[in-house]
This record gives C-alpha cells, structure tokens and sequence, in this order.
C-alpha cells in the first residue's frame, strides 16, 4: 500500500522531480536509464499504467487522496504519495494542477527507427517544432487519425514534456514513437535515406510550386508513407522538401496561406491515412 506523506515546505525528499529540476534534469536524472517524466490527471496517469509505465511517485491535492485519485494510488503500489492543500501545491510546483494531481514516471526504453516503423503503413515525421502544445496536439491527431508511429527528430520538444503530454491526453502512450537520429545532422540525411530503406515514400507539407494537392490519387495508392511536418513559422527546411519523394499542400481559401502545424497535421493524418 502506497505511504501517504503530507508535505510542508520545500526541503522534502523527493519533491525535487516536482519542484527544481527542469524538464532537461528531468529526462536525464544524472544518469539517462534514470530519467523521469511526469504526467498530470488521474486520466493521463492511468493510460500511461495501461502503457506498462512505471510510476516513481504521486503529488496531489488532499482531498484527492480519497477522491479521484484513489484507484490511481491503488494502481501504483507501494510509491511515495505526497498530499498537501492546493494553496501550497501551487506554490511548490509554481503552476495550478489542472487535474490536483501529478505522476512522476520512469522514462520508458527508447527503441530504434526500425522497431518503431516495423510492420507500419503510415508514420508522422516532426521536423524541430519545438512548442510543447502543438507536439501534444500532433500526437492526439496521430491516435485519433490512423497514424502508426511518429518520429521526432533532434531539434523536436521531447514528447514527454509535461504540458506535451497533459495536451495528447495520454496519446504520447499510445502512438509507438522514437527519435529518428540523436544529433541535428541525423536529419534530414541520413533520416529520409533510412526512411526509403524501410520502404516509405516521404510526403514532406509544404507550399511550393511543386506540391501536389493533399487529395492526389497517387499518395493514397503509396503502400508505406511518411508525412513530414515542419516547424512552426518557417516549416520545413529547403532540403528537407527537396529530399522528399512528394511535396504535399493543403490548399487554402480566403487568402490564408496555411495552417497552423498541429491544424495542418489533423487534415494531413486524415487524408492521407490509406485505406
């Protein structure tokens, strides 16, 4: 049965993962097999349980311990839960809990492209957007929308940011996911290169002279594809368009030239998730 710990100021042990370490301490933890992440809402804790997530220790506010949070608590076993009012969670964590309640986790193993892009028809490729809410939005879509797996490269937001994961609503549990190379220059050679080992063809979202519309016949009849979405402002690089086998556009009305990148990814995993 988890230990029930009610909290009063800073210096207690483990409140640091809630508390000082920033989102990059948080994932390396001094050593990278102890990173943690942290998931916020009794309903995103329990779809990162049902995931096989192991969860480090819970914070929440009091009255929670025997109200929503409870088969949460039940779920976790003998973990840490530290309980306070919501005036003092406040100030400790410096944010509001949307939901009272939070969940430091173990980072799950990374796996490899091809593991991840095993056995899959449609796959998102995250070209360094680095907004942690238009990252959550993305994964949403992608659970929603039929996409198989996503491939963040090294310039992306970790998916397992707080507000990342409170955003997808759990989806980044969901959605098979891995980096696609661990230094810039992994991207765009030799990630699109390894890509068409694997038997995708790359559809890079983009507005250029050379795009095909989205509703193009032969993208449907592609067997394995790889939607490519760059970041917010610029989108994708130059080179990364050119090195793609189709450059996609969504067209637009009314003089508006494009949408948003996690709009943009919606209408892309839908239209083109095959048949």
């Amino acid at each position: 049965m988890s230990k029930i710990i009610e909290v009063t100021d800073l210096s207690l042990p483990g409140l640091e993962v809630y508390t000082r370490l920033t989102e990059a301490q948080l994932r390396s933890r001094l050593e990278p097999e102890k990173g943690v992440f942290i998931a916020e809402s009794p309903k995103v804790i329990g779809t990162a349980l049902d995931a096989g997530l192991e969860p480090v220790s819970l914070l929440m506010e009091r009255r929670h311990v025997e109200g929503q949070a409870r088969g949460i608590i039940a779920r976790c076993g003998e973990i840490p839960v530290y309980a306070a009012g919501g005036s003092l969670l406040e100030g400790l964590t410096g944010y509001r809990l949307t939901r009272g309640v939070l969940c430091a986790m173990r980072r799950p193993r990374p796996h490899g492209v091809e593991e991840v892009c095993a056995g899959k028809r449609r796959i998102a490729v995250l070209e360094n957007i680095v907004d942690a809410t238009n990252i959550g939005a993305i994964f949403r879509s992608a659970a929603a929308l039929g996409m198989d797996a996503v491939l963040v490269t090294p310039g992306c937001c970790d998916p397992l940011n707080r507000r990342a994961v409170r955003v997808s609503m759990g989806a980044v549990f969901q959605v098979p996911w891995t980096c696609i190379g661990s230094e810039s220059p992994d991207w765009p050679q030799p990630g699109i290169l390894s890509l068409q080992r694997l038997g995708f063809k790359t559809a890079a979202m983009a507005l250029s002279d050379a795009s095909v519309g989205i509703d193009a016949p032969q993208l449907q009849e592609e067997e394995k594809l790889a939607i490519v979405l760059g970041a917010e402002g610029d989108g994708l690089a130059p080179r990364t368009i050119a090195a793609c086998d189709y450059s996609v556009r969504i067209p637009m009305s009314h003089n508006v030239d494009s949408l948003n990148v996690a709009a943009a990814s919606a209408v892309a995993f839908w239209q083109l998730r095959g048949r």
